[in-house]
């Protein structure tokens, strides 16, 4: 039964009141229940109150419609069953022929993960990288990327660190996704699906915490007829660190609508404003191990600042705007328009640990700051059509894109003084000798010396515009045996002008990225699947910035992903799945020692491995999220012109540990009261493809307490690294390693008014 386009639970009661005891509770009515999953009570009579627990859509297409045209997910506490953003197309998890990973808005609550960066934490096969501290940057399956996030399914490519505030879930697909979401996902992609107007939700919540930390967040919607509906997200938070000189303060606002003009119509319209200033902490340098040729993270204090707090700072001002238009033809063929407006503005700046700490005990600290101002715009539509192909079943979509990005990004470098004796020059040399601070002490490392950004290096104008248009198939053959087939093909263009000489530079390319997997269905709880997918990236990278005449001369980088696996569902509640892989990475550039300033696209890459993953319900008590990636990923070719490895093959990519192991437990022991244990465990890693500097293995518990003191108000308490584990979280560089943070206390009330 649809909902309608926010049609109310009174017009509900009035159409068909003997089904509402079938449906579920929203997951804000699940989580104000006395009971975990207890289902909040709904009078049948036609003029009855509106209850303050909603019921959710059922599980059908018509559902999946109140999401924005995307899936609702079929979520169930830390349990998802349905996904569209693998196939666009609204499909049992258990059918699609890939590894998925859902991270549920309760399970996020549960873990206080308040963005991006905390949730993938507890990902197996997913490392959260430095990102130099102002931008989210993972390495999924070996790759790592700054422009593999998406919103809704539309790229997010802008550098910064994305909150959960008005996120209904966040889905991370892995290996490569070029069908369904175009150039890049080598390793996989992050799509965040977003909340969304259609459902009557009133909650607030509020938390204080160590380090200072204050956040308060706000969720309200309503249906305010059968036809329009509206909904209003809103956060905050002032928050410092255990690192000296560090903070955060950011803030967002998201207003949707939702409203039907045609029976057969619906149309959400978005905004969103968020804004992120927070200092750019780079974290610690590495040191030598005595009579070894590796390097460590320095054992000193972990609090301690290397640079210049007051001077390293990173912030984001960032708008968009969506709209998504649907309409039905009929109960088979259905189109989905969906455009999307962005405008961004970043700046960040740095005074950081350049060098390691040497015999003396000292180290040499950089400075740079750079900008970025970027405006973009995507348009999609997809048509899905269903038919009878004879003896088996068809799901056809057929898709276009269209996005054009505008960007200008400019750099200075820092200046330090030339009057101060440990001002010195770059290495190498360089023609200005003032980009280095030198000779200071590990003991004492925090500075405060002028430095002066007026040295412009880079100044760029970017226009990027792709056409896309792809085809795909699902069909059932029997009922035991499904096959996916798609393919995609991109026209991506690219122009950029250097602003400093006037050089312009070009470069187009035609590219195809197939798909293929099939899935046999031995009974309807388990599925086995093998699948095949390819996927590009332009030779500019992941933000355009390469492109110059060397880059232009150079075919797109390749990843080519042969995965098997299987997903069962061993209890009604809860999903087992495993998945082995191999990624091979082709065309990675190298430096051209025939030709200064060009390279060569001599480099490949393999990371094979295998994941397993524990979702769901073990009782109706206990529920549990969990998993274990085994994991090898190494240089297969890094060869110049001349013959010699530019990098020795058999060396490992960064920040992959070879053993990744998390789970994360809730067990409630009353209606009242409920308790949570979480576990993550990783194995060394290098922090550069130098393979010197190894960042130790390291095991870190996690806890967190739960009470519902009424019906309307929760009370949380999480304890984040419970034994006080001293470890190193991730890394950018060899000389830029993120500490973990010691023990740590948050506590939030939540209230539903």
């Amino acid at each position: 039964m649809s909902i309608g386009l926010g049609a109310g639970p009174g017009a509900v009661a009035q159409e068909k009141p003997q089904e509402l005891p079938a449906l579920e509770v929203t997951a804000q009515a699940k989580k104000k229940s006395v009971a975990a999953k207890k289902k909040a009570p709904v009078s049948p009579a036609p003029q009855a109150p509106v209850p303050v627990a909603q019921p959710a859509p059922v599980e059908t297409e018509e559902a999946g419609d109140a999401d924005g045209g995307l899936s609702s997910g079929g979520i169930d506490g830390y349990r998802a069953t349905r996904s569209s953003s693998g196939t666009k197309t609204d499909t049992p998890l258990i059918d699609i022929p890939q590894s998925i990973t859902v991270i549920t808005e309760e399970r996020a609550k549960d873990q206080h993960a308040l963005d991006v960066n905390k949730a993938l934490q507890y990902v197996p096969g997913v490392i959260v990288a430095q990102g130099e501290s102002n931008r989210d940057q993972i390495v999924i399956r070996g790759q790592s990327t700054t422009a593999d996030f998406f919103v809704d399914g539309v790229r997010d490519d802008v550098q910064y660190f994305r909150d959960l505030y008005n996120a209904d879930r966040l889905e991370v697909l892995k290996g490569p996704n070029a069908m369904i979401f175009g150039r890049g996902g080598g390793g996989g992609v992050v799509n965040r699906v977003t909340k969304k107007a259609g459902e009557d939700v009133r909650e607030g919540s509020a938390w204080i915490g160590s380090f200072d930390h204050y956040r308060a967040a706000a969720d309200v919607g309503a249906r305010v007829s059968n036809d329009f509906a509206v909904r209003l997200n809103g956060i905050y938070e002032d928050s410092g660190s255990f690192r000296d000189g560090v903070d955060l303060k950011r803030y967002g606002i998201n207003p949707t609508v939702l409203f039907r003009p045609t029976e057969d119509t619906r149309v959400w319209l978005s905004y969103e404003y968020f804004h992120d200033e927070r200092t750019a902490d780079r974290g610690i340098p590495s040191i030598a191990i005595p009579g070894s040729t590796r390097r460590r993270p320095f054992p000193g204090s972990i609090e301690a600042f290397f640079g210049d707090p007051n001077l390293s700072v990173s912030d984001f001002d960032g708008q968009n705007f969506t709209a998504t238009i649907e309409h039905k033809f009929s109960k088979d063929l259905k189109v989905r328009n969906h455009t999307y407006y962005g405008d961004f503005d970043k700046f960040y700046q740095n005074v950081f640990a350049a060098t390691g700490v040497n015999g003396a005990g000292n180290y040499t600290a950089e400075a740079y700051n750079s900008t970025l101002e970027r405006q973009t715009f995507v348009n999609q539509t997809d048509v899905t059509y269903k038919y009878n192909g004879g003896w088996y079943g068809h799901t056809l979509v057929v898709g276009t894109e269209f996005s054009k990005q505008d960007s200008h990004s400019f750099r200075f470098d820092g200046l330090f003084d030339p009057a101060d004796p440990n001002t010195g020059p770059s290495s190498p040399p360089a023609l200005i000798p003032r980009r280095r601070y030198n000779n200071i002490p590990s003991t004492n490392p925090t500075i405060n010396v002028p430095v002066s950004f007026t040295d412009l290096t880079t100044d760029t104008e970017s226009d990027v515009t792709t056409s896309s248009v792809y085809v795909q198939d699902q069909f059932d053959i029997t009922k035991y045996f499904q096959v996916i087939g798609g393919v995609r093909f991109d026209r991506f263009d690219i122009d950029a002008t250097n602003l400093m000489n006037g050089a312009s530079f070009g470069r187009v390319d035609d590219v195809w990225s197939p798909r293929i997997g099939v899935v046999v269905k031995p009974f309807e709880q388990l599925s086995l699947y093998a699948s095949y997918s390819k996927s590009f990236l332009p030779s500019t990278g992941d933000q355009f910035t390469g492109l110059n005449l060397a880059a232009s001369e150079l075919e797109p980088e390749e990843f080519n992903n042969h995965e098997v696996g299987f997903k069962w569902e061993v209890a009604p509640r809860l999903m087992f799945s495993a998945a082995l892989f191999r990624l091979e990475r082709e065309n990675t550039r190298f430096p051209d020692s025939t030709r200064p300033g060009f390279f060569v696209t001599s480099g490949t890459s393999e990371t094979r491995g295998g994941e397993i993953e524990l979702t769901g319900n073990i009782t109706d008590e206990w529920e549990i999220a969990g998993g274990y990636a085994r994991t090898f990923a190494e240089v297969t070719s890094a060869q110049g012109t001349s013959g010699t490895a530019i990098v020795p093959v058999g060396r490992n990519l960064p920040n992959v540990p070879e053993d990744m192991f998390t789970l994360w437990n809730k067990y409630r022991f009353t209606p009242m009261f409920a308790a949570g244990v979480g576990v993550v465990h990783r194995s060394e890693i290098f922090a550069s493809t130098s393979n010197t500097t190894v960042l130790p293995e390291f095991t870190r518990v996690d806890g967190a307490l739960f009470f519902n003191l009424t019906e309307n108000l929760d009370a949380q308490l999480n304890v984040e690294n419970i034994f006080d584990e001293k470890y190193y979280a991730s890394s950018h560089t060899d000389n830029n390693i993120s500490p973990g943070a010691p023990r740590a206390f948050y506590f939030g009330v939540t209230s539903r008014f």
